[in-house]
């Protein structure tokens, strides 16, 4: 007996809908689950990460007074604290389904390499920031309900990243540019090789673990301009802000370039994600994030009871 088809035409959206792979559906421009979760992800990325550099440098805290000594380790372990607040954001459901850039400067070179349109990559930058406002929020709320972490808070400026100042600035601007350029340009490689996806949402520890001793005293290594607007808001901290704009965004323009110009070899990235590949752009569900939608319009499509070969 042959049964009669089923035209479902949300589901037909849904299969074809492809935001993160620079094909979005013409009926659908905005992605509200998507930028929900992506200001979630941010917002952790902030509790987590400032919460580890309080702990790590401001005066009083029984982790910051042994490293007092020891500037580089000190810092050092700053980036990795920092980035793996990053993985640890990425590893939630919110992460997976959003794909965890937490910085516009990801989004900004996903979106010039044509992997999220501009509608969804604007409305991931305001989520960051909105997401970045709301962590570090969170740690100014405990500051006031716990005395001595709001006294350690504000005595690092809520975490927030400066200019050194006995040197030009422009020298702060350019470590911002190079350093997220070679960020960009490592995180886009890792995602770009299935061999080493499921490395590149851990690699942003490692990534800071190097490059903070070595740069992040010029301008503190933000490269992201959301993560150092939130708490430059709560600190009043208002110096040398512009470079934390043009630097990041500078350098992700130039990692783009470099790849379109085929300097990190040929690179082929299939979704604007760091992290739950496999979905060919689409959204998942947040309650099973990992699941892959199967639809016989699907060119991915995997007919019942069909396996490898």
């Amino acid at each position: 007996m042959r049964l009669p088809h089923l035209h479902l035409p949300y589901l037909h959206i849904h299969v074809h809908d492809r935001p993160l792979a620079g094909d979005p559906h013409p009926h659908n421009p905005f992605h509200w689950k998507l930028y929900f979760c992506e200001a979630i992800a941010t917002a952790i990325l902030m509790m987590l990460g400032l919460s580890a550099v309080i702990l790590l440098t401001a005066p009083g805290s029984p982790f910051s007074w042994p490293l007092m000594q020891h500037p580089y380790i000190q810092t050092a372990l700053c980036g990795l604290c920092f980035g793996l607040s990053g993985t640890a954001a990425a590893m939630t459901p919110f992460g997976k389904v959003s794909g965890a850039h937490i910085n516009p400067s990801v989004t900004l070179a996903f979106s010039l390499a044509r992997r999220i349109g501009g509608v969804d990559a604007l409305n991931y930058m305001i989520a960051q920031v909105i997401g970045a406002f709301l962590g570090t929020a969170a740690v100014y709320e405990a500051g006031r309900m716990i005395t001595w972490w709001g006294h350690m808070a504000v005595a690092v400026r809520y975490g927030a990243t400066v200019p050194y100042g006995h040197i030009s600035i422009w020298w702060a601007m350019w470590s911002e540019m190079f350093v997220t350029a070679a960020l960009i340009a490592m995180l886009y490689w890792l995602a770009a090789h299935p061999k080493w996806k499921f490395i590149t949402p851990w690699s942003g520890g490692l990534f800071f673990l190097i490059m903070n001793p070595i740069t992040a005293w010029l301008s503190g290594n933000s490269v992201n301009f959301a993560r150092t607007l939130a708490p430059a808001l709560f600190a009043g901290q208002w110096t040398g802000l512009w470079i934390y704009v043009v630097g990041p965004f500078a350098g992700a323009s130039l990692a783009v370039m470099a790849i379109r110009m085929n300097l990190l070899g040929k690179l082929h990235l299939l979704e604007a994600r760091l992290v739950n590949f496999g979905h060919h752009g689409r959204v998942p569900g947040l309650d099973d994030p990992h699941r892959k939608l199967n639809h016989p319009d699907d060119p991915d499509h995997i007919p019942p009871g069909a396996g490898p070969a």
